[in-house]
Parts: C-alpha cells; sequence; structure tokens
C-alpha cells in the first residue's frame, strides 16, 4: 500500500527548557524534494525546531519535548524509535564545518563504515561519487589522504556536506550553513542545494533573507517561538499576509 505522506509532518510541538516555552504548539508540514527555508529573528527558535527534526535537540540538558515530529508517517518521539537508524535518515549541515580529524578520504567514508561498508572498491565509488555531489572533488582528489583540517573553511564545509550524504540521507537538515564562509564558499553551497533538492528535501535556518529568496520553495516565518506565517516562498516574502512578517521582510525586525 502507498501512502502519500508529507516527508516531515510536525504536530502540536512543545518544546520547554526549565520555565522557558521555546518552541509553542507548533504544526507543519514541510513539503517533499524542495528547500524550506525557517526565518525570523534572532531567539526566536528556529535551530530549536530544526534539531527537533533528529532529535538533537534532546541533548541539550533540561530540555522537554511534547508532540510529535512525523517522518514518512512515523512519529520519531515514539519511545520505541531507535534514533542513529532515524538520523541516519538525515544529514545535518552546522554552522561551523567539523570535519574530523582524520584525512579527507576517511571523513567520507566514516558513516558509510560504521552502517557496515568496509569493500574498499565500493568505499572509493562512493568517496568520490559523494565529493563530486558536494562540487569538492576536482579539488581535492590528488588529496585524499591529507589531513581535513589542511582543507579551506569553505571546502571544509563542502566536506562535511559530503559526509552527510555518504549515509544516503533522505533529508537534508542545515543550520544558518554559510553563515562563517566567504561569498565565494557560500555561492558554492547554495548552488549544490539548487542541486541536491532534485532528489533530497532539504530544511534550511537561514538568517539572510537575500539567501531565502535565493533559494526557497517554501518559507515558515516564526517570532517569540511560534509559526507566524508559512507558504510558498513567493508569497511569504513579496506578499506577506501577516504585519509581523511584513515588518520582518522589510528589515524592521532583526
Amino acid at each position: 500500500m502507498v501512502h502519500n505522506y508529507p516527508h516531515i509532518s510536525i504536530k502540536e510541538l512543545n518544546v520547554t527548557s526549565a520555565n522557558l516555552r521555546i518552541l509553542k504548539n507548533v504544526s507543519i508540514d514541510i513539503p517533499d524534494r524542495s528547500i524550506t527555508a525557517i526565518i525570523g529573528p534572532s531567539g526566536c527558535g528556529k535551530t530549536t525546531l530544526l534539531k527537533s527534526m533528529n532529535r538533537l535537540v534532546e541533548l541539550t540538558d533540561g530540555i522537554h519535548v511534547a508532540g510529535k515530529v512525523l517522518v514518512n508517517g512515523e512519529n520519531i518521539y515514539d519511545p520505541h524509535i531507535e534514533v542513529t537508524r532515524l538520523r541516519k535518515k538525515m544529514g545535518l549541515l552546522s554552522q561551523r564545518p567539523y570535519p574530523l580529524p582524520m584525512s579527507i578520504y576517511a571523513n567520507v567514508s566514516f558513516g558509510m563504515r560504521i552502517h557496515g561498508q568496509h569493500k574498499r572498491r565500493i568505499l572509493d565509488a562512493k568517496v568520490r561519487r559523494y565529493l563530486a555531489l558536494a562540487s569538492l572533488w576536482d579539488e581535492v582528489k590528488d588529496r585524499l589522504h591529507e589531513p581535513a583540517s589542511s582543507l579551506s573553511i569553505g571546502q571544509q564545509q563542502r566536506l562535511c556536506l559530503a559526509r552527510g550524504l555518504a549515509i544516503e540521507p533522505d533529508i537534508i537538515l542545515a543550520d544558518e550553513p554559510t553563515s562563517a564562509l566567504d561569498p565565494m564558499s557560500s555561492k558554492a553551497i547554495e548552488e549544490i542545494f539548487l542541486e541536491l533538492k532534485k532528489k533530497y528535501t532539504i530544511v534550511l535556518v537561514t538568517h539572510i533573507l537575500r539567501q531565502a529568496r535565493r533559494l526557497a520553495d517554501y518559507v515558515i516565518f516564526m517570532y517569540a517561538g511560534e509559526i507566524v506565517e508559512h507558504g510558498p516562498a513567493d508569497e511569504v516574502l513579496n506578499n506577506p499576509k501577516q504585519e509581523l512578517t511584513k515588518e520582518y521582510v522589510k528589515g524592521q525586525i532583526s
């Protein structure tokens, strides 16, 4: 039987820390195979919402999560869910790249080895494939066994993307992935995302409205832990319905 679930569906999600409600009754469906940008002022809950989608939010002490996050119709907060299997479905790209303290090759093959792939021929082919997907192969093909730390920060971010893609996720979560990068590296990451959305569902937190305009198919605008407005990017960014959204896209709220 074929089920047409949204790839990610969030229902009545509440996240609290001590007495502070970080997310308040958040309900949203994330479109498949497109780029969804989560926008809003600092401290509005953007990153918390993103990290709720692969349960990384729970790694912070004192956090309590209530509600449902359904991935392909399965509630990832069900007590019986295997978190490792869940996270394999989702690649996460952080604000700053965190390459592993090993070679470029070993960074990309790391996740594949953990999941039981040890055949060198297969690893070689996949390392090449995912470095190429991250637009990095041509730059590093002659130095695969050099330390990842020898790469520039922009290259390191693309390496982390290749490492995330190598575990063959369905979904890419990106938390302000270009905020630490120079303009050329940022442009490279954006171009990769536009290509990857043909195969992956991408959820992007960004504080750069121009980036949301360039990349997003769908936009979620958050304020003070709540979703104020969401919809196709063109509507939310160019013809918002809510007064708060209008103020934010005009730069009156930062």
